[in-house]
């Protein structure tokens, strides 16, 4: 995956009063972390930030930030806080990875072969309960997406995390649960329809007997 550059400034002052003028100017207040490193107060321009903040991989991608002490460190986003009204990000924890190191990240969901899932052409439902899972990896293998192949998958066909396929040097992280990712939903109106056709055969066999039955003198 390639580096995503972004430009940075140190912030001169820190403190709740603070912030929030870096946020009236424009600026996200963000802290760069880790690697056994003291950490660092930066801010970044909001309208830049906004440009990868909301895409799904986001969590997945290794920033380059300029303005720092130490030039060419990569970085991963690890927390954002976004504004309860506007919706805009506030504040961004960055973490420092190095080649070689093992990392937690963030990589979106990808589902593909939706047409060779007999389930799905029988008019059936993808529920998809979670859209990106946490893997361990090196910072530089860092995958853009993990693929769930839905060939063959019928109706209540589940995708746990332990059935995930990943590629050689990726992992789940340790004491990881095997929760549920997807499930094939079999489509309401087909049940509907077939509660309907036995509520009709039981009304035409009502009737039938109604008909046979002799009338009382």
């Amino acid at each position: 995956m390639a580096t995503v550059v972004l430009e940075a400034s140190k912030r001169e002052k820190i403190g709740t009063g603070a912030a929030n003028n870096y946020r009236r100017e424009g600026m996200v207040p963000c802290v760069l972390y880790g690697d056994n490193k003291a950490p660092e107060s930066i801010c970044i321009n909001r309208d830049l930030l906004n440009k990868y903040v909301n895409k799904s991989n986001f969590f997945s991608t290794v920033f380059e930030i300029n303005g720092v002490d130490k030039k060419g460190q990569k970085f991963v986003a690890k927390d954002v806080q976004f504004h309860p009204v506007t919706d805009r990000p506030v504040h961004v924890d960055f973490l420092r990875v190095s080649k070689g190191s093992k990392i937690t990240v963030r990589v979106p969901l990808v589902f593909v072969n939706e047409a060779a899932s007999p389930g799905l052409k029988n008019g059936g439902v993808l529920n998809v309960l979670i859209h990106e899972m946490d893997v361990v990896c090196d910072p530089e293998e860092i995958p853009e997406n993990i693929k769930i192949d839905l060939t063959g998958f019928e109706f209540h066909h589940t995708v746990h995390a332990n059935d995930v396929k990943l590629e050689k040097g990726i992992s789940l992280p340790s004491g990881t649960r095997n929760f549920t990712i997807a499930t094939v939903v079999a489509p309401t109106i087909m049940k509907t329809e077939e509660t309907t056709a036995a509520a009709t055969e039981e009304s035409a066999a009502a009737t039938t007997a109604a008909s046979q039955t002799p009338a009382a003198s």
